[in-house]
């Protein structure tokens, strides 16, 4: 249905409307589109400018359908900025007005994405078996409670830390899902937490992984990363290791590995924060000739 503008009732009627709003140069600056289109064109599911925009202006007030004044969008977007540009800036960057259903569906779509990504990234350390999204959703409601309403220990705990600051570092806190976050950065939060704090035993399923290396280099000395003994005594000395060893010991787990000519191949499993490490060392110590693939992003259950 179209957008009528200027009626005899000086009202603007919109059916289906989403504002976006941006304050710029001391303007607040209005644009019209329909609901659900915004976010479907952040995200880059919709492309057609056509179909986000009610009204293709920019206004000051549009439900009183207030056009802004072409002097004051100069000032405010620079002089050369046309309406289309000043459109997409607001669009882009703009704050979204949408009423309270719209709030609560759009804060549930992301709760249900955050949760599929974390159920599917981390598994049972026992079992190596994933978890069913209602026992991750209860494990993230459990650490949303505490957060809001910390034990007495744990109050205790952060107020004698003021004599310690600095030395110990607070675990990750979940509170709950926003919807002015992306659900993958939401979903990482939201496994530091879990992890942490250990409300349901998890950890982030292995990485199973294909590194290739030149057989040349396998045999030349590196430093390994100097790691504390067991003991107590601090002793952090770095150890001297070969290419081949310092790649099989970032291998959590070996599947298979094998020499084809020239080249070295292992396959195996590895935590996902070794994955970083890893193809660091193996970039710098091949000079680019070596390389580890990703199999399998999280290997959910293995047969022992």
């Amino acid at each position: 249905m179209p957008v009528l503008i200027n009626q005899p009732s000086n009202q603007i009627k919109l059916t289906n409307v989403s504002l976006v709003r941006m304050k710029k140069g001391k303007k607040r600056y209005e644009i019209a589109c329909y609901k659900n289109k915004v976010l479907e064109w952040r995200s880059g599911v919709e492309k057609d400018l056509d179909n986000v925009l009610q009204i293709p202006n920019v206004f000051v007030n549009v439900s009183k359908g207030q056009v802004a004044n072409k002097a004051d969008l100069a000032k405010s977007f620079g002089a050369k900025a046309t309406q289309d540009e000043i459109i997409l800036e607001i669009l882009n960057k703009g704050e979204l007005q949408v009423g309270e259903k719209e709030r609560h569906a759009q804060l549930e779509r992301v709760h249900n994405e955050v949760i599929d990504i974390v159920a599917g990234k981390l598994v049972d350390p026992r079992t190596k078996r994933v978890y069913t999204t209602g026992m991750i959703e209860k494990a993230l409601e459990t650490l949303s409670s505490q957060s809001a309403h910390p034990p007495p220990t744990e109050i205790a705990d952060a107020e004698n830390a003021g004599e310690n600051k600095g030395k110990a570092k607070e675990l990750p806190r979940w509170t709950g899902v926003v919807t002015n976050k992306s659900a993958k950065s939401q979903a990482l939060d939201a496994m530091k937490a879990l992890i942490a704090h250990q409300p349901i035993p998890v950890t982030r399923a292995r990485m199973r992984l294909r590194v290739t290396c030149p057989t040349s280099v396998l045999k030349q000395s590196v430093k390994t990363a100097p790691k504390a003994s067991g003991d107590g005594d601090g002793d952090e000395k770095a150890a001297h290791g070969t290419v081949k060893d310092h790649i099989l010991g970032l291998v959590e787990q070996v599947e298979s590995q094998d020499v084809t000519g020239d080249e070295w191949e292992v396959v195996g499993f590895v935590e996902p924060g070794a994955f970083k490490t890893l193809t660091e060392f193996i970039g710098g110590h091949t000079k680019g000739r070596g390389r580890a693939e990703v199999l399998d992003m999280a290997v959910i259950h293995e047969d022992e």
